[in-house]
């Protein structure tokens, strides 16, 4: 039986988002096995990342403790054979269909019967890395957002063959992690954030390259309205905030209108061609001095946290209809 108070915690692949999982798995209360496949990216990155992400939090007394303390719960090995002992595992690799295949066999060589074994793919279907498992029902994706300990976000993932009962059991879990999750009884590709927010890229990419607007109007464009009410209720919740009518006539004459690209626009394909990274490399739709990417990736942590002060003066547990 799961016990969500004292678990032993898998993250293999600490890359960014890995690094960020495990860091707070950490600061949630529990030991952690990070696992690198790539010996010199612990070596270069990983610890720095952990530590940079418990240092944040703990010097905000977001937690009691010690930086230290956080640290010393978290073992980093290349052996998968660490994993025995593990509760749940988490996989981060790239998203490549036959690195995940490897890496999710070497973790069901090595795990418990009963282990949870976890994906944390944002775009290959759970269908699909569910057939690379010998027992299936264990097998869930949880699609985590960076940082993975500020972040509410967490989707909970169920192929065809999942235990839906297990997957209810990790979404009740996931409160004690501050998450409101969402859970997705059925598999579809991109799940429901980012088939959301590619929609909303898409019609972005469009009205840039038709000259409509421009990259600075449409960003400021989504900052000051979704950005707004998007941090405080979803769309369905704000359409009955503002008045059902006015969209169903809206939609009528809209959604018509709106992009349906099947492809990569052009001024995108460029950019990825030629290594363009955003902050991390300073080449991306905006180009960025290494002072200006350092300014932007810290406001962009610091606002994370403002609006996990925020969102807790306004949780929607306390909005719910009283039965």
């Amino acid at each position: 039986m799961l016990d969500s108070k004292n678990m032993t915690v898998g993250i293999v692949g600490l890359g960014l988002m890995g690094a960020s999982v495990a860091a707070a798995m950490s600061l949630f209360g529990y030991r952690v096995v990070g696992i690198s496949p790539v010996e010199s990216e612990v070596d270069r990155t990983a610890k720095r990342r952990m530590r940079k992400q418990i240092e944040d939090v703990v010097g905000r007394k977001l937690v009691p403790g010690t930086v230290e303390h956080y640290l010393d719960q978290i073992r980093i090995s290349n052996d998968f054979q660490d994993l025995s002992a593990c509760d749940m595992v988490i996989e981060n690799v790239l998203e490549n269909l036959e690195v995940k295949k490897d890496i999710l066999e070497k973790i069901e060589a090595v795990v418990k019967d009963d282990t949870i074994i976890g994906t944390n793919t944002s775009a290959i279907p759970i269908n699909t890395l569910q057939k690379f498992l010998k027992k299936r029902d264990r097998f869930l994706g949880l699609h985590w957002s960076d940082p993975a300990f500020t972040s509410q976000f967490l989707e909970i993932i169920c192929g065809d063959e999942s235990d839906q009962k297990l997957a209810e059991k990790i979404k009740d879990i996931s409160t004690a992690w501050n998450k409101e999750a969402t859970l997705l009884r059925k598999d579809i590709r991109g799940f429901v954030t980012n088939r959301l927010n590619y929609a909303m890229y898409r019609e972005a990419f469009y009205l840039v390259e038709n000259g409509y607007a421009s990259m600075e109007d449409v960003d400021r464009a989504c900052r000051t309205v979704g950005g707004v009410w998007m941090a405080f209720c979803g769309p369905f919740r704000f359409m009955d905030l503002t008045g059902v009518q006015a969209y169903y006539r809206v939609m009528k004459d809209l959604f018509p209108t709106l992009s349906d690209y099947k492809d990569v626009p052009e001024f995108v394909e460029k950019i990825a061609q030629e290594g363009g990274n955003g902050i991390s490399n300073g080449r991306g739709f905006y180009q960025y001095s290494e002072e200006e990417a350092k300014a932007w990736e810290e406001a962009f942590a610091n606002f994370y946290y403002d609006i996990y002060a925020l969102k807790e003066k306004h949780p929607p547990e306390s909005l719910k209809k009283l039965t």
